[in-house]
């Protein structure tokens, strides 16, 4: 039977039959793939809990009809078990798991973008930034504009979106895609603070040393423009973010 083998982090699983688990995973090489582990469920299974959400693993495939079948796994990084412990970094992996299986609609696509996006995302949850720890919500919101800027809805923070006159602007258009001058902005136009919008940024560039000082303010404000953002961007939004732990922020 022809197999391959690849990098992937597991996004979810499903019960099928009695004892076996379909795995949903997002690869390095070979996009989203589904895949049936055959007798994960009983206590003997040789797969243990490296199939668990969140984990980084090497996997062996072997090519099925209709869906593919788990022949070989190693674990590399067990990220679901310091996150399973923490509710605020379980909720924001979550988040970050459904995201990234929305934004890759079609298996066997490559989409070795978000593949690195997804697997820096929960390494950062669990060990910190490059400049030192972040809270949950800043690693994922720095994700979630990521992620969308690499599926083609970067948000432009600068210039009015509608127009393009330079800015900075004062209005923010979650709808439109961005910042928006006083003569473009549709009524209700929220009006950030200039900080907020200087965070987001820094997040949607990855400059962790310029979020040092945000104000946990600016922090609440940038994520409410992140969510609102990705409501309108994402066909079915998140089913998750809501109760995304913000309690620690």
């Amino acid at each position: 039977m022809p197999t391959y083998r690849d990098r992937a982090v597991v996004l979810r699983t499903h019960k099928l039959g009695e004892a076996d688990r379909i795995i949903t995973m997002l690869t390095r090489d070979h996009g989203k793939v589904r895949a049936v582990a055959r007798g994960i469920r009983r206590t003997s299974s040789k797969f243990g809990g490296r199939l668990d959400p969140f984990n980084l693993i090497d996997i062996q495939l072997v090519i099925g009809r209709n869906l593919d079948v788990v022949a070989q796994v190693e674990s590399l990084h067990a990220y679901s078990a310091p996150l399973r412990l923490d509710y605020p970094l379980f909720t924001a992996a979550e988040v970050m798991v459904e995201a990234a299986d929305h934004l890759v609609p079609v298996e066997k696509e490559p989409s070795p973008a978000q593949y690195r996006l997804l697997a820096g995302a929960l390494r950062v949850l669990g060990a910190g930034t490059t400049d030192g720890p972040r809270p949950a919500a800043m690693v994922l919101d720095s994700y979630l504009l990521r992620a969308l800027a690499a599926a083609g809805y970067a948000p432009d923070l600068v210039d009015c979106v509608r127009c393009g006159a330079p800015g900075p602007h004062p209005g923010f258009s979650p709808s439109l895609g961005g910042m928006v001058c006083v003569n473009c902005q549709p009524p209700g136009t929220p009006h950030p603070n200039p900080e907020t919008i200087g965070y987001l940024q820094a997040l949607l560039t990855g400059d962790w040393a310029a979020t040092r000082t945000v104000a946990p303010v600016r922090v609440r404000e940038g994520s409410g423009l992140v969510a609102a953002f990705v409501s309108w961007h994402m066909e079915r939004g998140l089913r998750s973010l809501p109760i995304m732990d913000r309690t620690s922020d």
